[in-house]
């Protein structure tokens, strides 16, 4: 048979115009169809939601007692202006609110996924030790700051034990909740406990999706364990971290219970972050003004930190 007379491949052909209106015109229709499904969610959404985001940004520039009948006096810009230049304790909340940002996002999500790495292997009691680590994750953060609290309790805390195992006295003068200067790590040693077992259910999730033919290829071409998670296994996780990231974020920067159980703040200010200095001002000094103007202070820097990292994922994901 001649050269010319070998059938070739035919080619593929690029999906006609009509053909993509016509798929983006089935998309409109099946979310059209969907609306009825999404309306009772979205509202709820809109009401408990959207609608109280909206009315503390309102708030913001207002000057209110916050009780029934006192007149609301419309300031501007003045409540931002007071919080910026003429509360102290403002500053110490953002700073607290920062450390404990970056703290989450390497202590628990790094320690959450080598616990998935650890428990997704065929190990004795695995799903035993899945369901102990994931425990504290569906704790109420009220009963675990009183759990850890009395932890931390200098005369008969866990202190004392460590100081009498181990012959050192003076782990038990350390005042876990009583030195400003540890008070903040002390009680971010319990927001690790509570998160980092479903950082773990995550990644385990996450891990699942991991091709098992991959990771033997990449053995058999010389992998060693390092190259094979950094090359096959993490790629695959991708999803999975933006989750975990996305929401410890959001966690961490509107930590309130925690704190509030076990220092409410102090001490002398020295545990105060954003979420729980906007609700002193609002409750506790009926300055609804200024308690909004935090919160709206705290909303924008959630958007300036998880926007564009959604928005930068999306793009790696895209290019991928």
């Amino acid at each position: 048979m001649s050269a010319s007379t070998v059938p070739t491949a035919p080619r593929a052909r690029r999906r006609p115009p009509a053909s993509r209106g016509r798929a983006r015109r089935f998309t409109h229709v099946g979310f059209v169809a969907a609306l009825p499904f999404l309306a009772p969610a979205l509202a709820a959404y809109i009401v408990f939601v959207v609608g109280p985001m909206i009315e503390s940004v309102r708030l913001s520039f207002f000057e209110w007692s916050g009780f029934q009948g006192a007149p609301q006096e419309f300031v501007g810009l003045k409540n931002y202006v007071r919080i910026f230049t003429q509360d102290p304790v403002f500053w110490t909340a953002l700073t607290n609110t920062v450390i404990w940002v970056v703290l989450s996002l390497v202590i628990p999500v790094a320690l959450g996924l080598v616990m998935a790495l650890a428990l997704n292997r065929p190990l004795f009691g695995r799903n035993a030790f899945r369901s102990l680590f994931y425990i504290p994750g569906v704790l109420a953060p009220i009963a675990i700051a009183n759990m850890w609290r009395w932890m931390y309790n200098p005369n008969f805390g866990v202190g004392v034990t460590l100081a009498e195992f181990f012959n050192a006295p003076w782990i038990a003068d350390i005042q876990w909740l009583g030195d400003k200067n540890i008070a903040l790590y002390s009680i971010f040693a319990a927001f690790v406990w509570q998160i980092a077992g479903t950082n773990m259910v995550l990644f385990l999730a996450g891990l699942q999706s991991v091709v098992p033919e991959h990771v033997e290829a990449a053995k058999l071409d010389g992998a060693n364990a390092w190259q094979v998670f950094r090359n096959v296994t993490l790629p695959a996780l991708r999803p999975v971290t933006v989750v975990v990231v996305v929401l410890t974020i959001i966690n961490s920067i509107k930590v309130f219970d925690l704190i509030v159980g076990m220092t409410g703040g102090g001490p002398a200010q020295s545990t105060q972050v954003l979420a729980l200095w906007s609700f002193t001002q609002s409750f506790g000094n009926h300055e609804y003004g200024m308690g909004n103007a935090i919160a709206t202070v705290l909303l924008v820097i959630t958007l300036i930190i998880v926007v564009p990292y959604m928005v930068w994922t999306a793009r790696q994901e895209k290019n991928s």
